[in-house]
């Protein structure tokens, strides 16, 4: 998890930027989308910490600093009583199964297969949790967890955010 204090910052379309003083790519690794979940001033937040010009951050207003933000919506702010130029304690860690917490032949499966590992990364946490859940329900039958694997992979390269319906 990741503590710090910042200045929020008025965003685009009435979100607030909450300027992240770190890389989250150097902190997480590489992903094109970092999911988060935390708090702000200890009330619960979830979204995506993205560099400053990415869509996700397009639009934040002039003279605030390049680099990584969280932006929130009015949805949350309606209770939250933060206001642009607001001091916060922001708390912040990836949302969902990681890489690092993956079983070495899944991890292995994904780091061979960049397209499918960079999906994977990409989905949130509930598509990453049912492909995990999937692959583990092979525990009475252990022979068939290298197929599932496999299968699971072919589908994440294809961009397949769950698995199709038997």
């Amino acid at each position: 998890m990741e503590r710090f204090t910042t200045t929020v910052a008025a965003g685009p379309r009435g979100h607030l930027a909450i300027p992240v003083p770190f890389d989250p790519d150097t902190v997480w690794g590489r992903k094109d989308r970092h999911l988060v979940g935390g708090t702000v001033n200890g009330i619960r937040v979830r979204g995506e910490v993205a560099a400053h010009g990415t869509e996700a951050a397009a639009g934040t207003e002039a003279g605030t600093a390049a680099g990584a933000r969280l932006l929130v919506g009015p949805a949350w702010l309606r209770d939250c009583g933060v206001a642009a130029g607001d001091t916060v304690t922001v708390e912040l860690l990836p949302e969902g199964p990681q890489r690092a917490d993956l079983a070495d032949d899944l991890a292995a499966a994904l780091a061979a297969d960049p397209a499918a590992g960079a999906f994977f990364d990409s989905l949130a946490q509930f598509y990453r949790r049912a492909y995990l859940r999937w692959i583990d329900a092979t525990k009475r039958h252990p022979e068939q967890r290298p197929a599932r694997i496999a299968e699971v992979v072919a589908l994440l390269a294809a961009g397949h955010k769950e698995r199709p319906k038997p």
